[in-house]
């Protein structure tokens, strides 16, 4: 079963998702936090409970205190974290937000639908593919 790590801060958006995966009858652990500091305090642990480490990150770009590219930029930074996979889910279809992602490492990205039933089909598609894939 892989583990996955929403990155995302909008409450509905966290629902929507959550159902997605039910709809999909996805058997993946799915964790959330709320932003890009968040996700790094995840992902590198605290002293009692040690590092977390999904197989991999659907992340959203537009958040608070940390947003998506920073998040991305640290991630790809870090030895220790640069090769989990990191899928970006944003509503933003702007193509330099596309650029930006891939140049810093994005695996892949995905415009965020704004009808349910087309996002449990991107949900469908990512999971599938991850499910499948060899990871590092």
């Amino acid at each position: 079963m892989r583990s996955v790590l929403l990155v995302e801060d909008n409450r509905i958006d966290i629902i929507n998702v959550q159902r997605a995966f039910r709809k999909n009858l996805l058997p993946n652990t799915l964790n959330v936090v709320r932003n890009g500091e968040e996700a790094l305090h995840f992902l590198r642990g605290d002293p009692f409970e040690g590092p977390k480490r999904p197989d991999f990150i659907l992340l959203d770009l537009n958040m608070p205190a940390m947003n998506g590219t920073e998040l991305l930029a640290a991630m790809k930074a870090d030895p220790k974290l640069r090769t989990i996979p990191v899928v970006v889910l944003s509503t933003s279809n702007e193509a330099g937000d596309r650029r930006t992602c891939f140049r810093l490492g994005a695996a892949g990205y995905f415009v965020k639908p704004l009808d349910f039933k087309e996002l449990v089909e991107v949900i469908r598609t990512i999971a599938l593919y991850w499910n499948l894939s060899e990871l590092p």
